[in-house]
Order: structure tokens, then C-alpha cells, then sequence
């Protein structure tokens, strides 16, 4: 009796479970087929609910045939799925739409950050090369080389250079380049076509265990479109003779695959009385599959080159003293050569709900030509300091991610495990003088350089009902060698090390409007290769920076979303290769810390606003007070705008403004801030766009770069000034420009 009636209640509770505890699996992706990562599900008829993971997969416990979700996500169409069947896994397409800020949901798991760049691709879309950083927020950049060379970045109290404090990849592929010939973290970002970036993913802080090299500052990883629901053609052209086509062609956009070419051309003048002459040709193609096993692979191709000429940083004395314009030149013979072409293979599985699998893997080869002249006749009074840096690099790297979570069965953790290597083959990395770009007077340094990094790195998520804590481990090492070609005899110099980065983040949300985190982690930057031959003890060749973030995200109204944190960054002792010298110099101790702030407010269904606020106060450490300033660290930094879509109409206008900042370490010289307002507007009707951008609408006076250098230039009588002036040396900010443009899409 007692037997029968155990086995009745056995399948009473297998039919319950059977019933309400089932669950519904798949995938949610974009009209081209690109992963919607933190999708949002929830039961209609009860409080279930789940996300999307990186591949876009999910799953959602406890539902039945017949129950009735709602999907949502920023940028879509809010839509209703009724399950018909949870024996298979399917495939939901979520169709584009206009960004409504009340389908922004917190969550656990979920970057917020990525969300928010989200909505600011959404709402100002990239027009040019150089928008494509400033999607950071608080991040700002600078050009100082006729176009074609990288932008300098300013970031959380950071004069970055071309790179060495921020981790930037694309696709996974790194576009930091270590041991550069003209800078440490060089990144040259012009071979990323601007209308394929799919989304922008980035943190500030060194907070992240996936995230190595040059990852102090934060990081930001471009991503790609997987594919296109549409063809596309533009043409542009504006002032100072600038001219740009866009061509996006789609081949393949079906179930099971997708690929596309992606093709750039553009050319300028610039506001300049010597012409840049610049021009630059991008080619990309990317082709994605997904296997019958669910693994998903996607092939990206890419090839650019870029040229250009450039009149250089130029002193103010010279501009005051009537010699010459701002947009004059002492040496217009500046300027440069540079191409890259990139293999880039990412492979993905969802293996089953606890496991997910992530693979890529990327080959590059890239030349450089870069000449320059900061000091005029500073050194060489006959024939003057112009100086050529140059390269050829070959890149090959691979990672590996596994992760295992239990969450998307109810549980409380996830483990994520990492490891990868990266190698640099550089050779005829060279520093020489030149004379007009078609004479070598010396070489300064000349040689072949190796670099490797082998790294692994471990995440924990636990969750505990609202709060979850993060806490990671990484461990890079690296190999250095260096084969000096200036020598007779074959001796390369080489060195070792390795560094542990040990993270803890806190993250707790209240609810799906409010979440407060606390983050705290160990970064670092390599330093060029070349030091070893002036630290061969392993001194501060890993320079650590140590770094802890407080601060939320809030959602005070249904169209109105606010977050801040308060900041701390610390670098260790560090040596820095200054590649247009030849030269190790110390650096020292540094702090930094600051506030950042950030608003995005939906006025309504087309009106839209957005504003980011950063303050930062940096400091040198070992140096006395007074004389401890950071030169070219950024203090206030303010950017926003007022974006409007409505009916075929889509217009915004943005401001920049970058406050005055210390030029020296005693403020004795001051770098003028500037406040910049730029216009676009476009309307859109059957198959066509048309529209325009406006840069610098106020056509307001502006530095764009500036330095404080020591110089020695030839005055208009031909005489040399009898000693040497050490004052800003600036590239002046681009005037009023005019660009438009017709577009058709097919």
C-alpha cells in the first residue's frame, strides 16, 4: 500500500515538474543576425525572467508550451513570443527600432556601460574616423599629424599618448601595438570602417581579468557586424577638398550565414596653406556561420594604407611674431606612410546551459613611415632635426575562454577561465634624422625586436540575491629580445617578466532601477622592449597600476538615467621609451583620482539628451609640491548634446570642452581648453538619406595639440634665433567644415 502510494505521488511530482518545470532555450538576434546581448525575458504569467548571454543564448526555467513571454532590449521592437514547443532550442530575430529609454533594465550581470554606448550609437551614430573613440565617455582625442597619424588620447587624468594606458581591441584583435617605433600602446584605429561597428564595449578602470596590457585607464573592444539586412552607398564631399565614399554590400544574410564587404576611400587637403595631400583606402570583408553543432564562427578580412603630409606642431612665437599663420608650417616636408592588414577568426559555443566556449584567434602584418620634426634646428642648426621613424611588424595571437555557470538554472556562481599568447615580430624598427624625406643623415637606433605574452586569468561570479561579487586573478609574462642591427656581432639582448593582476568587484542592484558597485583591481602597462638594455634587473619593466572605482547607476524616471563614480588610480615607478629620442626616461610615481558623471534623459518619443562630466586631479608623487603637476593631464572634461528623430528627420548638436591643463609640472606654461560645437542633420525618404556635418560650427579658434618644447627655429630674415625658446608648440583645431552627403541603400 504504502509502495503504491509512493509511486503515485513520484508521478504526481515528475507530471508537476514536467509541467511547470520545464525550460524554453534559444537565441536572440539582430536583423543581421548578430547576438543581442543582454536581451531581456520575461514570463507573462509570472516573475521569471532571464538574459542574454555573449552569444545571445538563454535560458528561462519554469515556463510551459503555450505560456507568453515579452522580449526587450534598447534599440528594439519590444516583442510578445508564445512558446509552442521546449524540445527544441530556437532562434528569435528582434527587428531595430527607435531608442526608448524605458526598456533599460539593470541587472546583475548585465554592463551598463554597454548599454549606455548603446544608446549613444543609436542616437549619434559615428560620421568619421576620429567619433569612433569619442564614444567613450570622457574620453577625448587629439590629431597632430596631417590625418593619417593616431589621435592622441586624453583619459580620467591621462595625457594616454597614442595608447598606453588604454586597452583597445577590435573583434577581439589587439590594435595596441607594443614596442612601437614612435610610442609605447600605439593604436592606430583608422582601419575600422565606421559604419560596420555593430557595438562598443568598454570600462574605465583596470578592473577586468580578461583585460591585460595597457588596461589601466579602461579598455574599449569595437565589435563588428556579424552581418547586413541591407546594402548601402555614400558619397561625401566638403571643404578643404575632402571627399569620402562608403560602400557596405551585403552577400549573404540567411539563418545559417552571413557575410558582407565593407569598402572606404577618403581624401582631404585640410585647412592647412601646404595640402596634407591625405588620402586612405580601407577594404573589409566578413563572412559568419553557425554549425549545426550551435557553434557559431565568423571570419573578418581587412586591408588598409594611409598617406599623408603634415605641417607639423608648430611654436606660438612664430604665429605671434607674424612669421607664419596657425595653419602655416616651418617644415611642411612632415608627413607619413602606414598600412595593415588583419586575419581575424572568432569561434563561439554554447556547449550546453552551464557551459560556454570562446575562441579567436588573429594574424596582422603592418608597416609604419613616420617623419617628424618637433625642434626645427634645435640640434643641427645647418640641417635641421627632422627625424624618421619606421617599422614592419608581423602579429599573431590566440585566446581561449571557457566559462561554466550555473546561473541560467536558478543557480548562485559562474567561473570563467582564460588563456591566450600574443607575438610581436618587429624588424627594422628604426629611429633616424632626415633631412626633406629623401636624405638618412644618421641612424639613432636600428634593430629587430621579439616580443611575447603568455597569459591565463581566472573570474568568479557569486551571486547572492542582489549582490554579486567578482573577484578575478590574472598572470602575465612576458619575453623580451632585442637584436641591436647598429652592432657588428649577432647578441641579443633579452629579458623576462611577469606580473599577477588580482581584481574584486561588488556589484548590488537594489532593483531593476538602481545599482551601486564597488570595484577594485591591480593593472599594468609594458614597457617597450628596448629597456631592457637600460634596466636589465628587471626594474619597473611591468608598472602596476593600482585602481578602485565607487559609484551607481540610476534610473530616476522611465526616460531618465544617471550614473557617477569616484575614482582612484595609482601608478607605480615606471620607465617610459620616448621613441622620437631614442631615450628610457623615469616617470615616477603617480595619483590620480577624480569624478565622473554622466546623464541621458528621453524628453519624449523624439527628443533626446546626453551629457558626460569628468574631473581629474593627477599628481607625481615623488616630486615636491608645486612642481608635482602631470603636464597635459586633463582636469574638466564636458561632453553632450541634443539629438532629434522624427518621421524621416534625424539631426544632433554636440558640444566638447576641454578646461585649460597644466603644459609643464609647475603650471608656468598653461595648454588652452577650447569648447567646440559640431552639427548634423539627415533626412531619409523611400531609399535615400541626404544630409550633412558641420565640425566646429562657430568656426571658433582652437589648439587642438599642444606641447611645451624647446625649439630653435629660422626666423624670416633666414637667421637662426640666437638661443633656444621652450613655449607651446600646437597644432591648430580644424576651422568651420562643411561635409555633405547622399546615401542609398538597396
Amino acid at each position: 500500500m504504502l509502495k503504491n502510494l509512493l509511486s503515485l505521488l513520484a508521478i504526481a511530482f515528475v507530471g508537476v515538474f514536467s509541467a511547470h518545470g520545464q525550460a524554453f532555450k534559444g537565441r536572440v538576434l539582430d536583423s543581421g543576425s548578430s547576438p543581442i546581448i543582454g536581451a531581456y525575458l520575461i514570463h507573462g504569467d509570472s516573475e521569471h525572467h532571464a538574459h542574454t548571454n555573449d552569444s545571445g543564448y538563454f535560458v528561462l526555467p519554469g515556463v510551459s508550451a503555450g505560456d507568453t513571454l515579452q522580449i526587450s532590449h534598447i534599440g528594439f521592437e519590444r516583442q510578445i513570443y508564445v512558446i509552442e514547443d521546449l524540445t527544441k532550442e530556437v532562434t528569435i530575430r528582434m527587428k531595430d527600432a527607435a531608442i526608448e529609454l524605458g526598456e533599460v533594465v539593470f541587472s546583475q550581470d548585465i554592463n551598463p556601460l554597454n548599454t549606455l554606448s548603446r544608446i549613444d550609437l543609436k542616437t549619434n551614430p559615428v560620421n568619421t574616423s576620429q567619433d569612433i573613440l569619442r564614444k567613450v565617455p570622457g574620453l577625448f582625442i587629439g590629431q597632430h599629424a596631417g590625418g593619417g597619424k593616431a589621435e592622441q588620447i586624453f583619459l580620467r587624468g591621462f595625457d594616454i599618448d597614442h595608447g598606453t594606458d588604454i586597452n583597445i581591441t577590435v573583434d577581439g584583435m589587439p590594435v595596441n601595438m607594443v614596442s612601437h617605433a614612435h610610442g609605447q600602446g600605439y593604436s592606430d584605429l583608422h582601419f575600422l570602417i565606421p559604419e560596420t561597428i555593430e557595438r562598443v564595449d568598454f570600462d574605465k578602470g583596470p578592473y577586468n581579468a580578461d583585460k591585460g596590457n595597457f588596461a589601466t585607464a579602461g579598455y574599449v573592444n569595437f565589435q563588428t557586424k556579424r552581418g547586413l539586412d541591407k546594402s548601402s552607398v555614400s558619397v561625401q564631399g566638403g571643404s578643404f577638398n575632402s571627399m569620402r565614399t562608403v560602400g557596405l554590400f551585403k552577400l549573404i544574410n540567411d539563418k545559417k550565414s552571413n557575410a558582407y564587404i565593407a569598402t572606404e576611400y577618403l581624401s582631404n587637403d585640410g585647412p592647412f596653406e601646404s595640402s596634407q595631400n591625405f588620402s586612405r583606402l580601407n577594404l573589409m570583408g566578413k563572412y559568419g556561420l553557425t554549425l549545426e553543432d550551435g557553434s557559431d564562427i565568423s571570419l573578418l578580412a581587412s586591408y588598409f594604407t594611409s598617406k599623408w603630409d603634415a605641417s607639423g606642431q608648430i611654436p606660438v612665437r612664430a604665429v605671434e611674431s607674424g612669421q607664419i599663420t596657425e595653419f602655416g608650417a616651418l617644415d611642411d616636408t612632415e608627413g607619413g606612410v602606414t598600412s595593415r592588414m588583419n586575419l581575424a577568426l572568432n569561434h563561439t559555443k554554447q556547449v550546453n546551459d552551464r557551459l560556454f566556449v570562446k575562441n579567436n584567434a588573429y594574424y596582422s602584418t603592418y608597416d609604419f613611415e613616420l617623419f617628424s620634426n618637433f625642434t626645427f634646428f634645435l640640434e643641427d642648426s645647418i640641417n635641421g632635426d627632422q627625424i624618421r621613424q619606421r617599422e614592419n611588424r608581423a602579429i599573431f595571437g590566440a585566446e581561449s575562454q571557457v566559462t561554466y555557470s550555473n546561473a541560467f538554472s536558478g543557480g548562485d556562481y559562474a567561473l570563467q577561465f582564460g588563456v591566450g599568447v600574443r607575438n610581436d615580430f618587429i624588424r627594422d624598427n628604426e629611429l633616424a634624422g632626415t633631412k626633406n624625406r629623401d636624405s638618412v643623415r644618421f641612424v639613432t637606433q636600428r634593430g629587430d625586436i621579439t616580443e611575447s605574452n603568455y597569459y591565463s586569468y581566472v573570474n568568479f561570479d557569486l551571486f547572492l540575491s542582489k549582490l554579486r561579487i567578482n573577484p578575478g586573478i590574472r598572470v602575465d609574462y612576458f619575453k623580451y629580445l632585442y637584436q641591436d642591427q647598429l652592432t657588428p656581432e649577432y647578441d641579443p639582448a633579452s629579458l623576462t617578466a611577469a606580473v599577477v593582476s588580482p581584481k574584486l568587484n561588488f556589484i548590488y542592484t537594489v532593483n531593476p532601477s538602481v545599482q551601486v558597485f564597488l570595484k577594485s583591481g591591480i593593472g599594468f602597462h609594458s614597457n617597450d622592449t628596448r629597456v631592457v638594455l637600460e634596466r636589465p634587473n628587471n626594474e619597473s619593466i611591468l608598472p602596476r597600476g593600482f585602481g578602485a572605482d565607487l559609484g551607481g547607476n540610476f534610473k530616476l524616471s522611465p526616460r531618465l538615467i544617471v550614473n557617477g563614480a569616484l575614482w582612484y588610480l595609482g601608478l607605480e615607478q615606471e620607465f617610459v621609451y620616448v621613441g622620437d629620442a631614442g631615450i628610457v626616461e623615469a616617470g615616477g610615481r603617480t595619483a590620480r583620482k577624480g569624478v565622473d558623471l554622466g546623464l541621458r534623459w528621453q524628453a519624449n518619443n523624439w527628443i533626446y539628451l546626453d551629457g558626460d562630466f569628468t574631473y581629474s586631479y593627477a599628481r607625481s608623487i615623488d616630486d615636491p609640491e608645486g612642481d608635482n603637476l602631470i603636464p597635459l593631464a586633463p582636469r574638466i572634461t564636458t561632453t553632450g548634446g541634443l539629438s532629434v528623430e522624427k518621421n524621416g528627420f534625424a539631426g544632433a548638436l554636440r558640444a566638447r570642452y576641454l578646461q585649460d591643463r597644466p603644459a609643464n609640472e609647475d603650471n608656468s606654461v598653461v595648454a588652452e581648453g577650447y569648447t567646440i560645437l559640431d552639427l548634423n542633420a539627415s533626412y531619409s525618404f523611400s531609399n535615400f538619406s541626404v544630409g550633412f556635418f558641420i565640425q566646429n560650427l562657430l568656426n571658433s579658434d582652437w589648439k587642438e595639440t599642444q606641447f611645451d618644447t624647446e625649439s630653435r627655429i629660422r626666423l624670416a630674415n633666414g637667421q637662426l634665433e640666437p638661443s633656444p625658446v621652450s613655449e607651446i608648440h600646437f597644432t591648430p583645431g580644424t576651422p568651420f567644415n562643411f561635409t555633405g552627403f547622399v546615401k542609398f541603400s538597396f
